[in-house]
């Protein structure tokens, strides 16, 4: 048997607009290279449960199962479109965009959230319920001029620039009366009217571009007007852009930042992000880079291990954390006596550095952590305490009155 002949695979994409550029795009690349492509109206899904047998039926027929779905779920029918998703990660059917990451992509709020957590840019953003706290928000991102986005808003629409406080409290005041959720974002200045969006597939950057507003538009989107330009990424804005996709748990996806003074600061996730404009701009094949990566998935497909390898009973997955001052410092991971107490380490992550299976030899540091997987009665021990973080107090400018401090 030849391995090295290519996957013929049978992709399902799940569109509800099959003439729009992107799903032609992929239409067209997934059959010129042999596959067999089906777009299917993510409405027209029908969900079956039954006991250990998850099912989807098509215009009221089973669905033959594929080997992969393709999401390009439109945000009107997200809450539908990630069941769908789900119903089809149920039946084993690889999807390099999951239903839980397509949903924290969406949710503004929610992304910021778990963005927030790990030493990635973002802009300093603040969501406010009550109007008695607002000007403490305000505050806290900085004043104006101040960004207020609706958190449902796509395609820059429900962005708002506001230049003095006052109008700033008039707009929320107003959106909250009409129950609108809003977020409140710093003004990032020396990135007014542009903005840079990066590709990703797998843990690749494969295209970017940089999004130019025209006229008095300080919103850099496709759709409001704005003209694309190809670029090639500083690597800091490679790794911010790959690390984000990584956290919102997609494998394709387009990542939003903002050059700022200090770097990327990363603004959205976008789940299903649109061809046309990266493809016209840089004259790659972005579909065909989609495709063979699917194909690839299919063929070897990656395995969540947290997930697989924590069934045996008394097993399980855990990061160490090897702190200053603690005895396994200057060691080698053999000298630790892991393995005899059957614990492997399977990745050791160093200063943004991640070693895959690293070898006996290697000598640890402090401030290095190990993925490992062993016997959880073991690793429990060796989990150092959780210290709680010590917040820095910020110091807030004066009331703020109109639009200065």
């Amino acid at each position: 048997m030849n391995n090295d002949l290519p996957t013929r695979m049978k992709l399902a994409i799940l569109s509800c607009s099959p003439k729009c550029y992107s799903t032609r795009r992929l239409i067209d690349a997934g059959r010129k290279r042999g596959h067999k492509i089906e777009v299917l109206d993510t409405q027209r899904l029908t969900i079956g449960l039954d006991q250990g047998d998850p099912a989807l039926y098509y215009h009221g027929k089973s669905l033959r199962t594929p080997d992969a779905v393709l999401p390009r779920i439109g945000t009107s029918i997200t809450r539908y479109g990630t069941a769908v998703v789900r119903q089809f990660e149920q039946m084993d059917v690889f999807t390099p965009n999951t239903a839980a990451g397509i949903s924290n992509s969406r949710d503004k709020l929610r992304s910021l959230q778990i963005l927030s957590r790990h030493d990635v840019g973002i802009p300093t953003s603040a969501y406010v319920d009550d109007k008695r706290d607002l000007e403490d928000a305000l505050q806290r991102v900085g004043g104006a001029p101040v960004i207020i986005k609706l958190l449902e808003g796509t395609q820059g629409v429900g962005v708002i620039l506001a230049d003095k406080i006052e109008i700033a409290r008039a707009i929320v005041e107003t959106l909250h009366s009409t129950k609108q959720q809003v977020l409140l974002q710093k003004f990032v200045a020396e990135s007014k009217g542009k903005d840079v969006r990066a590709f990703v597939i797998g843990d690749c950057v494969v295209a970017a571009i940089r999004r130019v507003a025209q006229g008095q538009e300080f919103r850099s989107n496709v759709h409001r007007g704005g003209k694309a330009e190809a670029i090639t990424l500083d690597p800091a804005y490679e790794e911010a852009a790959v690390r984000a996709a990584q956290i919102m748990g997609l494998r394709i996806c387009g990542v939003d930042m903002l050059e700022g003074k200090d770097g990327p600061q990363i603004m959205e996730v976008n789940s299903s992000p649109g061809l046309e404009g990266i493809e016209g701009a840089t004259g790659l094949d972005i579909a065909g880079e989609i495709i063979d990566y699917i194909a690839d998935q299919v063929k070897f497909p990656e395995i969540d291990i947290r997930q697989r390898l924590t069934v045996s009973r008394g097993y399980s997955v855990a990061d160490i954390h090897i702190p200053i001052g603690s005895s396994y410092v200057g060691m080698t991971i053999e000298q630790t006596g892991l393995r005899e107490h059957d614990v492997v380490v399977l990745t050791l992550r160093r200063k943004g550095t991640v070693i895959s299976n690293p070898k006996g030899c290697r000598v640890l540091e402090a401030d290095d952590t190990l993925l490992c997987y062993g016997r959880g009665e073991h690793m429990k021990g060796l989990i150092p305490a959780k210290k709680r973080k010590r917040r820095k107090v910020k110091k807030l400018p004066t009331k703020l009155k109109g639009g200065e401090p």
